[in-house]
């Protein structure tokens, strides 16, 4: 039996394939035992350094953190998918010099490293007599570059839908912004979810540049805490915040799949 595109493994494909699984499993396992054998030979895993975890104070200040962290992420956010929704739909416009504009806006942002435009706020707004505080430098500069990404997200998965539909509501008296508003982008926001969510997950780390420029957020405040605890914390509280990570991204794509399941 075989697909339009590759063929359907046979018993002896299955068998290897199995044992390779094993494989790599086993040598994943030997590689996980030998990392916890070294932590433990240098002390890392005693039970002290990880009870510390569990110290309020300690809870108190990462959770600080971690609600500064989603602060910015979700303002980031909104701002990012409204203003990329906007730069999208001038985008796909009629209007030459304004898709000339535009596609500019879009490849100097993009192309400029996010943590570089966060030092361009940061530093250059004094230097012109404007004090940006740390919060809004970290948000604006991660609006401005994602704003960039999200937009051709958008304009992709537009142009993916048929031509006919375009051409259809222009037909029927909709002018180009209702045919975006009402045809385009909800149909195309089934096309476009993974992508979104994939580059929402990269938001949510990215507010770990404020570390930087001395905005508080959740690496920041694990920086203070290893400073108070002793550098012998450093791994279990830098895994905690790992964990936090990890638990927020599962859930930003969780309700993605929800999500795109409904839709």
């Amino acid at each position: 039996m075989s697909s339009v595109l590759y063929d359907v493994p046979g018993p002896k494909a299955r068998r290897l394939s199995r044992r390779l699984t094993w494989l790599a499993a086993l040598l994943v396992a030997a590689g996980l035992g030998w990392i916890a054998y070294s932590l433990s030979q240098a002390g890392l895993l005693a039970p002290e350094l990880w009870t510390a975890l569990l110290n309020p104070n300690l809870v108190t200040l990462l959770a600080g953190g971690l609600l500064a962290t989603i602060e910015v992420a979700l303002l980031s956010m909104v701002l990012s998918l409204i203003f990329g929704a906007l730069l999208a739909a001038g985008l796909l416009s009629g209007s030459n010099w304004l898709v000339g504009v535009l596609r500019g806006y879009v490849e100097l942002f993009r192309g400029l490293p996010l943590l570089l435009l966060i030092f361009f706020i940061f530093l250059g707004g004094p230097a012109i007599g404007v004090d940006v505080p740390t919060f809004w430098s970290l948000v604006i500069g991660l609006v401005l570059y994602n704003t960039a990404v999200i937009a051709e997200i958008f304009r992709a998965g537009i142009l993916s839908l048929p031509r006919g539909q375009i051409e259809a509501g222009l037909a029927i008296g909709l002018s180009e912004a209702e045919v975006f508003r009402i045809i385009l982008l909800p149909q195309s926001i089934r096309r476009m979810l993974p992508a979104l969510i994939s580059q929402l997950v990269v938001v949510v780390k990215e507010t770990s540049f404020g570390f930087i420029i001395g905005y508080t957020e959740l690496l920041r405040d694990a920086r203070t805490a290893v400073e108070f605890l002793g550098g012998s914390y450093s791994l279990p509280v830098y895994t905690l915040v790992a964990i936090i990570y990890i638990v927020i991204n599962s859930l930003l794509s969780w309700v993605a799949e929800r999500t795109q399941r409904i839709l």
